[in-house]
């Protein structure tokens, strides 16, 4: 278990999915944990509840990433609540949409880039103040950067910027002491996984696999709790496939 004992976390779509897992690890590791969501207050307020049931700390912060000043006013409430200190900062929260590339829109495009792209790179720049030595950012990417997997070209364009900026801003932030990673699931069982809602989507994700199970948000949060802790302190500037040995 990752000792985070004394950390401060944001996790951004932190109210269902691996956003989810991922609060609940880090809370259970010994992190404060700010619980974000967008438009799920409910389940951002399920998942505080059980953080403190547990013994943790956790807050819920609530911002559109898809507009424009969405990162800005999350920034803004975070610094009001950690102060001048922020640990970690695990950029989950994600959209996707499954279309050809015939039928996908410039709204469509538009969307897909403000949320998974725009939202973190700005977050990241209105929060860097409170961050420093030992901070460290955890984006979340997937397989899709690295391989065809279904109807997805401008969702993967996405995670293929997010694994871009891990690179970019790994060498830009290291000589201030802060770590920057990604983890990129393969096909996880989550309300955004289409492939996992048809006996033939789970059949397709289990035919790529090494591993045969279908993956669970559990599975991706240990690895996020890793890399965000000390144990993971010469690490920076890696995409860590946490996929089951997808598309090998």
């Amino acid at each position: 278990m990752s000792n985070l004992t004394g950390k401060t976390a944001l996790v951004t779509g932190a109210s269902r999915g691996i956003g989810k897992a991922v609060a609940l690890a880090l809370a259970k590791a010994g992190a404060q944990v700010l619980v974000h969501y967008s438009s799920a207050q409910k389940e951002a307020d399920a998942v505080v509840a059980q953080i403190r049931t547990a013994g943790g700390r956790a807050e819920k912060v609530g911002a559109d990433l898809s507009a424009p000043d969405g990162p800005h006013e999350l920034a803004r409430q975070v610094r009001g609540i950690i102060g001048a200190r922020l640990d970690i900062l695990v950029a989950n929260a994600g959209i996707s949409k499954a279309a050809s590339i015939e039928e996908t829109t410039i709204d469509d495009f538009d969307q897909l880039f403000a949320v998974n792209v725009r939202a973190p790179y700005f977050l990241i720049q209105q929060l860097l103040p409170a961050m420093c030595t030992g901070s460290n950012i955890v984006f979340t990417s997937s397989l899709a950067a690295r391989a065809v997997v279904g109807n997805l070209s401008a969702y993967a364009a996405t995670k293929g910027a997010v694994d871009t900026l891990v690179k970019h801003f790994a060498a830009s932030l290291g000589p201030r002491g802060i770590r920057v990673n990604a983890v990129a699931p393969g096909v996880v069982e989550t309300e955004m996984s289409n492939f996992t809602k048809t006996e033939e989507g789970r059949n397709a994700a289990l035919g790529m696999q090494a591993l045969k199970r279908v993956a669970q948000p559990d599975d991706i949060a240990g690895a996020v709790a890793f890399l965000a802790s000390d144990e993971a302190r010469w690490i920076t500037g890696d995409i860590l496939q946490v996929d089951g040995g997808s598309k090998l």
